[in-house]
This record gives C-alpha cells, sequence and structure tokens, in this order.
C-alpha cells in the first residue's frame, strides 16, 4: 500500500460571498484551509458565467495559499498566460477544451504554474497516460460542472482507485509527484471514504462557505481525511 500525500483543503470561492471575496479568502486561509480553488466558468464549456483574470490578481495580495485555477472554458490557451501573470499557483483544464492536450500542459508549466488535468464523470482517464511527465495534479469532477451545491457522484470513488493506481505506477517508475484532487459534492459526511479510495487534495464549496463558523468545517473534514486514512490502512489499499 502507497502511503498517500499529506491532505489538502481547497475551498472553493464559487460558493464564497462574491461581494467580499478577499475577506471570504482571509477568513477561510486563517481557519485552515491549504489552497484557494477558483473556478472559472465561461457559459460556453460549461453552463454559467464566474470569474476572469482580473478578479485572481485581485484576490492574490489577500493570502500566501496557493491558487488554484480550474478552467472550465473553451479555447484554453488564451487564458493560460493571463491567469500566470494574475498570480494562480496552479492552472487545470479538461481535455475536451484543448486543441492539443500536451501543448496546454506545457504552456502553463512553461508560464511557471503547475499544470492540473481535469476529468468529467463520463470522461475516461486515458487522456493522463499520455500525458504523465508533464501532469502536476489530476482532479476528478464528482459532479458534472457548472454549478455549485450538488450532490457526490458515488462511482467517482471507483475511479478515484483507478487514478491512484496510474499515479502510483507511474510514481514508482521514478516519475514526479502527481496530486489527486476531487472536487464535487464533498462533506464531512463522505470525505473518509473520499480520502479512502485515494485523493490528496479535497475542494469543498458549499460545505464550507456559507457556514457559521470555517475553522469548525476544516477540522471536521481533517477528522474524516484521519478516519480514511484508517479505512485505508485497515482494508490495505
Amino acid at each position: 500500500m502507497t502511503e498517500l500525500p499529506p491532505a489538502r483543503i481547497a475551498p472553493s470561492l464559487l460558493s464564497a460571498d462574491f461581494a467580499r471575496l478577499g475577506e471570504e479568502v482571509t477568513q477561510v486561509v486563517a481557519a485552515g484551509a491549504d489552497w484557494i480553488h477558483f473556478d472559472v466558468m465561461d457559459n460556453h464549456f460549461v453552463p454559467n458565467l464566474t470569474m476572469g483574470p482580473m478578479v485572481c490578481a485581485a484576490l492574490r495580495p489577500h493570502t500566501q495559499a496557493p491558487i488554484d485555477v480550474h478552467l472550465m472554458v473553451e479555447p484554453v490557451d488564451a487564458l493560460v498566460p493571463a491567469f500566470a501573470k494574475a498570480g494562480a499557483n496552479i492552472i487545470s483544464f479538461h481535455p475536451e477544451a484543448s486543441r492539443h492536450v500536451d501543448r496546454t500542459l506545457a504552456l502553463i508549466r512553461d508560464h511557471g504554474c503547475q499544470a492540473g488535468l481535469v476529468f468529467n464523470p463520463a470522461t475516461p482517464l486515458d487522456w493522463m497516460d499520455h500525458v504523465l511527465q508533464r501532469l502536476d495534479l489530476v482532479l476528478l469532477m464528482s459532479v458534472n460542472p457548472g454549478f455549485g451545491g450538488q450532490s457526490f457522484i458515488p462511482h467517482t470513488l471507483a475511479k478515484l482507485h483507478e487514478a491512484r493506481a496510474r499515479i502510483d505506477r507511474w510514481q514508482e517508475q521514478g516519475g514526479q509527484a502527481i496530486a489527486l484532487e476531487v472536487d464535487g459534492g464533498v462533506k464531512t459526511d463522505n470525505i473518509a471514504a473520499i480520502r479512502a479510495a485515494g485523493a490528496d487534495a479535497f475542494v469543498a464549496g458549499s460545505a464550507i462557505f456559507g457556514q457559521p463558523d470555517y475553522a469548525r468545517v476544516i477540522a471536521g473534514l481533517r477528522q474524516g481525511i484521519a478516519q480514511g486514512d484508517q479505512q485505508r490502512q485497515a482494508s490495505g489499499n
């Protein structure tokens, strides 16, 4: 059994109060968040319209935490330099939205950011096998992207196991570390199972933002992650 990397919790700004984003970022990081997840939607690739590079740049002075930008846009390449300049640390995108996945990953890395590939619930993991050497992160969507507050799709757990196995094989062969992130419907009552399946980064939106005590929720998520580690150890996965 491969020991999982330390867990990172990445609150999604999609569920934050847009009228006070800077304050929300400051408060959630002070409450124990590791990353800030920044959802970019274009009302074309997904049916919603959210934030762009200018908002990312405005938030950058509010935190030293990594900003994890998830591009749900088409085309992708034109926005990569803009988000890199705006202060993004991680930029991930959907393979269906790129004309040339390998080239887009290289573009992200060339601009000094970590590069990630995002898989919708119905997108096969085969894409990642051909670009493992360029990946810093794999993000599995556990809802169909577009809106916050959706319920976790259960079959994501089997897909997580499969992605974890592919990443572990790659690293055992001498490849670089690749984070495995999950986004959609992550809550205190299911995060243990998600961790046990192999995730090491967790996007949580409505589970955190809008709650009266961010620190208490994040502490609860970490308790669930610890339970997932115990379940994983007991099962030998």
